[in-house]
């Protein structure tokens, strides 16, 4: 794996804000849906949960897109950061049922502030790195971080919410999103202020023109609609995890964070040999290929007798589930026009939160009709819809991902637009 990436100090210290933060996000992702449920003991309220952290990018997420490409990025991430943070304390007020509404508030909140970090996190690692094989081993270097984190910190969410609580994972998110927006500020000093334009520029006009770039170029149309189908299915799974270890495996609410591992294990895996993928393969075949292999996984997971076979089947889903993440994130970054990678970024989130909000409501609405066992196959068996819509949407023509002949990053001034 290339490391060498790491010798730029701008990449270095994104990178590490990423890691640092992403520590508290994991932690958050096994506790928020257990403490929910163990509010309530509602999988509808555990589910609405997960539908409002998707509601802000698919409301304003392409409005802050065709925003960011017009801002200093890097200020937009440590500012949305320093949100985050103020969202997350608000939880710590939240201790019976009746205070769900303040824990809903905070999820809409931290979500509004991903909305702006997310894509703003996308446009600047090709703006300090370039699209040449740097860029390729930055986003390995970020898929193996997060992998880590998704093993380890499930574990350590669980033992925290048996022992200490939830109010212990809260203050490690806290620290974690204001150490972060320590880093990134640091990276914002390093990056030239924007030119600002001869003329200001209609918001509305340039979100239309993100879109119809999307809409008229097939190797960013494709992606889009086949991972819509993918991730609603993966969303709606994961709205059912808590139920499905509680009431099909017989097991702690928290043992949702040993499957969370499970998927780490793979996914470390899975980033190891994306460099190699990537080079290889068209995006219509690794796309293709990882969502097949993923819908496969779903049935194993979903119909295993016991924790142990349930957890070796979510390395399973992690392995390809790595890949298909990382092809994507490349795929965008070196497709789509460096002046309208933040709305297009943004876009593609948007897309990401209509699949999560579909299939965190529709899950309850389905185990209502089903039960439990039966809707959770009956949306594994939805997912492997995904291979068909991508393999048909994508062209035979679809590049390869290997990194193309210019390698220069492009200027800050060409890719942010102006300050706000």
């Amino acid at each position: 794996m290339n490391t060498t990436v790491l010798r730029n100090t701008s990449f270095r210290l994104l990178w590490t804000s990423s890691a640092v933060s992403g520590l508290g996000s994991w932690l958050l992702v096994v506790a928020l849906p257990f403490y929910v449920f163990q509010l309530t003991g509602s999988p509808t309220a555990t589910g609405l949960a997960l539908a409002l952290e998707a509601l802000p990018a698919l409301l304003i997420g392409p409005w802050a897109g065709a925003l960011l490409d017009r801002w200093n990025i890097a200020r937009a991430m440590w500012l949305a950061d320093l949100a985050s943070a103020g969202a997350v304390a608000l939880i710590l007020l939240a201790d019976s049922a009746a205070d769900l509404w303040l824990i809903y508030l905070a999820i809409l909140t931290e979500n509004l502030a991903s909305t702006v970090f997310r894509p703003a996190a996308r446009a600047l690692t090709p703006t300090v790195l370039g699209t040449g094989p740097e860029l390729a081993a930055a986003n390995t270097l970020n898929a193996l971080a997060s992998s880590v984190l998704r093993l380890a910190a499930p574990p350590l969410g669980a033992l925290l919410l048996a022992g200490p609580g939830i109010a212990s994972v809260l203050l490690i998110d806290i620290v974690s999103y204001l150490t972060s927006a320590g880093l990134i500020a640091r990276v914002s000093r390093r990056i030239p202020a924007p030119k600002a334009p001869e003329e200001d520029r209609n918001t509305f006009a340039d979100l239309r023109a993100g879109l119809r770039q999307v809409m008229r170029t097939s190797v960013l149309r494709g992606p889009l609609a086949g991972n819509g189908v993918f991730l609603t299915a993966n969303a709606a799974l994961t709205a059912l995890l808590v139920p499905f270890v509680i009431r099909h495996l017989n097991t702690p609410g928290y043992t949702v964070g040993y499957l969370i591992s499970g998927l780490g294990a793979g996914f470390i895996v899975g980033s190891a040999a994306s460099s190699y993928v990537l080079a290889r393969f068209t995006i219509r075949h690794v796309l293709s290929a990882t969502q097949l292999a993923n819908g496969v996984a779903y049935f194993a997971l979903f119909n295993s007798p016991n924790l142990p076979i349930a957890i070796t089947a979510a390395v399973l889903i992690g392995l390809p589930g790595s890949l298909l993440l990382i092809s994507v994130e490349t795929h965008i970054q070196r497709t789509a026009p460096p002046d309208m990678l933040g709305r297009i970024g943004a876009l593609f989130f948007a897309m990401d939160s209509l699949a999560a909000v579909i299939g965190a409501l529709g899950a309850p609405a389905l185990v209502a009709a089903l039960g439990l066992t039966t809707a959770l196959n009956a949306i594994s068996a939805f997912a492997l819809l995904a291979v068909p819509v991508t393999w048909g949407s994508l062209p035979r023509s679809a590049p390869q991902l290997r990194a193309p002949r210019t390698t220069r990053p492009t200027s800050p001034a060409a890719t942010h637009g102006h300050d706000r």
